[in-house]
């Protein structure tokens, strides 16, 4: 095993190697050479080698959230790094751990003219949980002779050795993106056959925060005297809270439990398609009424990032008495009424919390199952009866998902259908709701497919495709990889919002219209292609979609472009009933 020779780059791998960090994603180039040896010479950690710095991020990013632990990113310097921003921000709102590390000139370079050399030090200070900037360490044997010097280096690995430590640690406790910044003098490709540093090693703290009676008896006073409370989960982990617990809040008379798609929560009785209960109401003559008996008493939301519009207009006009929120890190107060952060995962809350609590009588939630019910009845006759859109398109393509898939959504159109159909509970969903861009998704889901046994299937809209193709460009991709690309021929998310629809301005600058398709990208990154413009090409294709072949397979559906906006809206309107 060949080790390289610059003390740095040996302690880095070796701190990754022994806090578990045994995953990185390493773009190409000749600054971070030392680290590039490093990695990909230690047999306990698994390289791959992504061109695109973008979609190294998202694809890393996208290894981290199935992983459920750190995964490392390596570039060279200059704008590569920058280039990895937009899945750090990603990051950084839903709570992935990433380890970016990042190679560069030594202080004396920068700003002088050198080639990819930039202000790389802090360069993510707005979004990073912890930036490490590392000293230069200049290794010759003249220098070694020196006792100065000697001193010199020993102080500069002792400050680096604590600051890896530090960003790591902070990855794992606090679960998001961390920058290690790292220059380096030449020669830069040199090796040894040993190590020669045993860098220190800081142990994270991982101990869960547990509540007391004394901390909660308050809030359960407050819970046993109120008629009517909501319950609001967001973005979730499969599997992540106990059975029992959501069994309680199901049968609870007084509790109404809304999920989103991406919550992962699954139980018969929960509203699992937010909007098809606050969207009839806004087109409702009476609507302040209708919203009024909906209004909780107390909003308790847990999970990550809420998708739903509806739900954030309702809530923060009809605002509850009190807003709890439930999570380990952070709280955001959405709803504008935020009085209460615990600081605890949902378990552990549960499992304090509910020893504490008395039934309440109540017809909340008897009286908005009742509207559950009857808007599922007209949910299933207008899909029986609408043309073929993007509406019919989603209708068709969630419903066939085979059981037990890992099932990723792109952002804009693609997550806002999805909210509005059952999902069988088998399937494990995943989105990039913490900045809810469009840019990721693909390599997201291509990353994630990489480490997961179960297969995954990306449903996606064209333009998120189409911009993030470059996330075909690589050898991990598994056979049983799929991608539904939903190709309306623009952005037909704009086509629903107010202004003028039908002028060259809105075309070209909103819904940018094109006439691209994905086969020649197929042909060229070796998918088997497959396309279809009609409920029974869809039907058909399906048939054989998920079967097992020799090469990752995309569907493309071609919708018509003027008619999804208006089958979208008229839904809401019919819901009413």
């Amino acid at each position: 095993m060949k080790y390289p020779k610059i003390p740095v780059a040996q302690s880095i791998v070796a701190l990754c190697e022994a806090k578990g960090i045994d995953h990185v994603v390493i773009s190409p180039g000749s600054r971070n050479a030392p680290l590039t040896i490093g990695f990909t010479q230690n047999p306990n950690i698994r390289s791959y080698s992504i061109v695109d710095e973008r979609c190294a991020a998202f694809f890393a990013l996208g290894m981290a959230q199935q992983l459920q632990k750190p995964v490392a990113l390596l570039c060279s310097s200059g704008s590569a790094l920058l280039n990895y921003y937009p899945a750090i921000a990603e990051a950084f709102y839903s709570d992935i751990p990433l380890v970016v590390i990042s190679a560069d000139r030594p202080v004396e370079r920068i700003d002088i003219g050198d080639g990819q050399t930039i202000r790389q030090k802090n360069v993510f200070e707005n979004h990073i949980l912890y930036s490490a900037n590392l000293y230069s360490e200049v290794v010759s044997e003249v220098q070694a002779a020196d006792k100065k010097i000697q001193q010199k280096q020993w102080e500069s690995q002792k400050h680096n050795e604590r600051e890896i430590n530090l960003a790591l640690n902070a990855a794992i406790e606090e679960k998001g993106p961390v920058h290690i910044n790292v220059p380096f003098y030449e020669p830069l490709y040199d090796v040894v056959d040993e190590p020669t540093v045993n860098p220190l090693q800081i142990l994270p703290e991982t101990e869960a925060n547990i509540l007391t009676e004394k901390n909660l008896l308050h809030y359960a006073n407050l819970w046993n005297n109120a008629a009517r409370k909501m319950v609001l989960v967001g973005v979730n982990q499969p599997n992540s809270v106990e059975q029992k617990f959501l069994e309680k809040l199901a049968k609870d008379d007084s509790v109404l439990v809304f999920t989103e798609t991406t919550s992962n929560l699954n139980h018969e009785d929960f509203f699992t398609r937010i909007d098809t209960i606050i969207g009839p109401i806004e087109q409702s003559a009476n609507s302040d009424e209708q919203f009024k008996e909906l209004q909780p008493d107390i909003l308790l939301t847990f999970g990550g990032m809420v998708v739903s519009k509806k739900i954030k207009a309702f809530l923060r006009k009809y605002q509850p008495k009190q807003h709890w929120h439930v999570d380990e890190k952070k709280a955001y107060n959405t709803y504008f009424c935020l009085n209460k952060h615990f600081e605890t995962s949902a378990n552990n809350f549960f499992s304090s919390f509910f020893p504490l609590l008395k039934g309440v009588k109540s017809n909340y939630r008897e009286k908005w199952i009742a509207v559950k019910e009857k808007r599922q009845l007209l949910h299933e006759e207008y899909v029986e009866k609408i043309p073929f859109s993007d509406f019919k398109v989603f209708e068709c393509l969630l419903k066939n998902i085979p059981q037990d898939y890992v099932v990723h959504l792109s952002n804009s159109s693609t997550i806002r259908y999805a909210q509005l159909f059952k999902l069988d509970p088998s399937y494990k969903i995943y989105c990039n709701r913490g900045t809810s861009g469009i840019d990721g998704s693909t390599s997201t889901a291509v990353g994630a497919a990489c480490v997961n046994e179960d297969p995954t299937v990306l449903l996606t809209g064209d333009l998120g495709f189409f911009y993030d193709s470059n996330a075909l460009w690589n050898n991990y991709i598994p056979k049983n990889f799929r991608i539904v690309v939903i190709n309306n021929g623009g952005g037909g998310i704009f086509r629903i919002l107010p202004g003028n629809k039908n002028s060259e301005n809105f075309d070209k600058f909103f819904e940018t219209v094109h006439d691209l398709n994905a086969e020649a990208l197929c042909q060229m990154y070796n998918f088997e292609y497959q396309r279809a413009d009609d409920l029974v090409k869809v039907e058909t294709s399906l048939e054989s979609f998920y079967q097992d072949g020799e090469r990752p397979k995309l569907l493309e559906i071609f919708t018509p472009r003027k008619v999804n906006d208006e089958v979208l809206l008229e839904y809401f309107r019919f819901m009413r009933g």
